[in-house]
């Protein structure tokens, strides 16, 4: 059975994961060949790596989708075709109208921005000053992180804090340590950084850092659970992330596909739990 797999290059760190627990998962599998090919953030070359995937006559199609926003014209393509698609990691605009034999496989992110901002919430105790840094706004990870973190602090624990400055940085340590260069000229104050993902919480970190400030004094939060933002919470400059299995959701995209090749049915939503991580303990989400 040949399966397809079309991703992209922003967060590279989960999307490595993802693809190596894919790539792992499918060599324990007999029959299975697995191709892969890498957007490079372009949704047209997206669209034509599908088209590609069709007309190699694939028996189904993985995509990590480059614009959430451009997934119903995805789904018209495979759907025409008759090939099983599964949407993995972001999700797809149209997930509440899929076509059949086609499913989103992800973390609920309802889950990941609330357990980031109720644990800043906590720590806070519940008032102070934060600044949100958020991912691509073209990414329904982003603005359904972002809006996790409205939502916490509209709830009678959390309601005094004040987001005093929010903006993206795309994903991007670079940008992020620049955005927070921003904000330190401007003589913004705040007690917290809640940001949508671990890359640009590092990035802001490092010029906080730089900036000479004590970061005992100022509360830092992301998402991914990467490698660094551990060896960033070992040293003590982060004090929250929250773990998405990239590798459970690239090995559940797999599953999922394959059942829908082989005229499975399955459930359009297939979601693998976030969990909580602090410098004391995991918490599961």
């Amino acid at each position: 059975m040949a399966g397809a797999f079309a991703g992209e290059a922003i967060n590279p760190a989960a999307l490595t994961v993802l693809l190596n627990g894919m790539t792992y998962y499918a060599k324990t599998l007999s029959g299975v060949t697995l191709q892969i090919e890498d957007a490079q953030n372009d949704v047209s070359k997206q669209q034509s790596q599908i088209q590609n995937f069709i007309a190699s006559k694939v028996d189904a199609i993985i995509v990590n989708p480059v614009d959430t926003d451009a997934t119903t014209a995805m789904s018209k393509l495979a759907a025409d075709a008759g090939i099983p698609l599964v949407y993995v990691n972001r999700q797809p605009v149209n997930v509440d109208t899929l076509p059949d034999k086609q499913a989103f496989v992800a973390s609920n992110e309802l889950e990941s921005g609330t357990l980031e901002t109720k644990e800043i919430c906590r720590i806070l105790g519940g008032k102070g000053k934060a600044v949100v840094i958020m991912g691509e706004l073209s990414n329904q990870a982003a603005r359904m992180r972002t809006q996790d973190v409205h939502d916490v602090i509209k709830t009678d624990e959390c309601k005094g804090i004040e987001i005093v400055e929010e903006q993206t940085a795309n994903w991007d340590r670079t940008q992020g340590a620049d955005l927070m260069t921003n904000w330190l000229s401007s003589g913004i104050e705040f007690d917290a950084v809640i940001s949508n993902n671990d890359e640009m919480a590092i990035g802001a970190i490092q010029a906080l850092k730089a900036a000479g400030k004590d970061m005992s004094k100022v509360v830092v939060g992301g998402v991914d659970a990467t490698q660094d933002a551990l060896a960033a919470m070992q040293a003590g400059d982060l004090d929250v992330t929250v773990f998405q299995d990239a590798a459970g959701q690239g090995k559940g995209s797999l599953d999922a596909a394959l059942k829908l090749a082989k005229g499975e049915k399955i459930e359009k939503k297939v979601y693998i739990p976030f969990q909580l991580v602090t410098g004391r303990r995991w918490i599961l989400g």
